[in-house]
């Protein structure tokens, strides 16, 4: 497979993965300042960066790394759409789909994690 590669060659690709994971982070902070701001928090900043779990957090064993099915389904859901996008489509209008569509579903499954870490967290 003379196409595959494990590392983007060139600094842009390094750019472009940099963002989309610095847009997830801040999707998760968004999502956890917001909760926290309409739970009427005092410090709702300080509490969004103390959202993500503690040592006592779930395991996240039922589906791989994933804690639902529904986080496993997502992220496939994502990789499938991002796919068939890059692959149907050429030229500009890959390019433009990719800029609107990769950052949504971003932002998607940021929600749908912080969801499921609200959820995990009142279970225990």
């Amino acid at each position: 497979m003379t196409l595959a590669r494990s590392l983007p060659d060139d600094a842009t690709e390094w750019w472009i993965f940099l963002g989309a994971f610095t847009l997830y982070v801040l999707g998760r902070w968004f999502f956890a300042w917001r909760q926290a701001r309409r739970e009427g928090d005092a410090r709702p900043v300080r509490a969004a960066f103390a959202e993500e779990d503690g040592p006592d957090a779930v395991n996240a064993a039922p589906a791989g790394g994933f804690r639902s099915y529904r986080q496993f389904s997502g992220f496939v859901a994502v990789a499938v759409t991002v796919t068939l996008v890059a692959v149907l489509t050429d030229g500009r209008l890959r390019v433009g789909l990719l800029w609107i569509v990769v950052p949504l579903l971003t932002v998607a499954l940021s929600y749908l994690d912080f969801r499921e870490a609200r959820k995990a967290r009142s279970r225990t």
